[in-house]
């Protein structure tokens, strides 16, 4: 089942072995994609779908200092360079768009101030030019700036269509920007974007219409996390919410609903992708912790149509070669996850190099 088609939406995939957004910061502190980056990215090409890191859609919103951006033409002429070198292997990529919210920190964006729906900051520390310091309490966002919020994801996906991607997947998980507005544990506002889940959700739902209105919404995908606890994140009813979405995502004839089904410190807990696939009808992509066998038995048995894979295609540009051969996984170097060059980004071994 691994290895059958897929199409989700526009987007007509090879296999079902997806990429998962994977944060490398490869970048540099002007957050311009480099050649490194199309270099690790087309050495993936066989992934069915590859979706990058998450990609600032504005300046002054980093949270890990090296990421990369999608806000400037020049941002835009390189990043080009990697759709070109996924695409001449016969690869699809699509750019995950982001805005880190009360994740960013003064530290690494010229001071600029961090915003989040409300002025509540993540109970954690964060590695800064000055060290690990605690993470910045944020502005609450003013109902007003909402709109110009909005079309920053819009200009970013078409930036993103300019830059040579086949689509986009709008980050709605992990404690970043929409997330903080979707979660009770970031969330008490007490106007049209707070309280009711339908009030939390309004701001995902008016990205997701605006840039669905730029690029066509058979190439927008959505990530959700409803029950990870990264970055502070807890909700008062992750199933409801669960629940929520997943019937009002039906209303935009989105391309895929790519969601993390457990969470990485296990605060939460709760069996959430059936809900999604009880409610959602559109295509559905699992992720966190699956194994070869255990994805093919889910996309079987139709509890989902495809599964991303993070560390694993980290360690294994050939992962699908490797799956379909049943060969050894190369294991992942967490040391070199976040570092600078080549070492533990582009010189992981195919299994012909083995």
């Amino acid at each position: 089942m691994l290895f059958t088609p897929l199409k989700a939406g526009a987007l007509n995939l090879a296999n079902r072995i997806l990429m998962a957004p994977l944060t490398r910061a490869r970048s540099d502190s002007t957050h311009m994609p480099n050649d490194l980056m199309a270099e690790y990215y087309a050495q993936r090409a066989s992934a069915g779908l590859i979706v990058t890191e998450c990609t600032m859609i504005a300046p002054n919103t980093s949270a890990f200092a090296t990421e990369p951006g999608i806000y400037t033409p020049a941002q835009i002429a390189g990043w080009k360079k990697t759709t070109d070198a996924v695409h001449a292997k016969g690869g699809k990529i699509i750019m995950q768009i982001w805005h880190a919210g009360r994740a960013a920190h003064p530290l690494l964006n010229d001071g600029a101030q961090n915003i989040a729906p409300s002025a509540i900051a993540i109970d954690s520390e964060i590695h800064t030019p000055s060290g690990k310091v605690a993470n910045a309490t944020p502005r609450a966002i003013e109902a007003s700036e909402i709109p110009t919020l909005v079309q920053m994801y819009a200009t970013a996906a078409k930036s993103a269509m300019e830059a040579g991607f086949d689509g986009v997947e709008v980050h709605g998980a992990n404690g970043y920007l929409i997330d903080q507005f979707l979660r009770t544990s970031a969330n008490q506002r007490t106007d049209n974007y707070g309280g009711s889940i339908e009030n939390r959700a309004r701001f995902l739902c008016e990205v997701l219409t605006a840039v669905c209105a730029a690029i066509g919404s058979d190439r927008v995908g959505v990530r959700l996390s409803p029950i990870n606890s990264y970055n502070s994140m807890i909700d008062t009813d992750p199933l409801a919410l669960t629940e929520y979405l997943a019937k009002r995502l039906n209303d935009f004839d989105l391309a895929f609903v790519h969601l993390m089904r457990s969470d990485f410190f296990q605060a939460q807990s709760g069996d959430i992708m059936p809900i999604m696939r009880a409610h959602y009808k559109g295509v559905l992509i699992g992720n966190m912790g699956y194994s070869a066998d255990e994805a093919a038995s889910a996309i079987g048995e139709h509890k989902l149509d495809a599964v991303s894979f993070g560390t694993s295609f980290l360690a294994n540009p050939d992962l699908p070669a490797r799956f379909k051969a049943g060969a050894a996984l190369n294991k992942a170097d967490p040391r070199t996850f976040y570092t600078p060059g080549a070492k533990g980004y582009t010189d992981y071994p195919t299994m012909d190099a083995n």
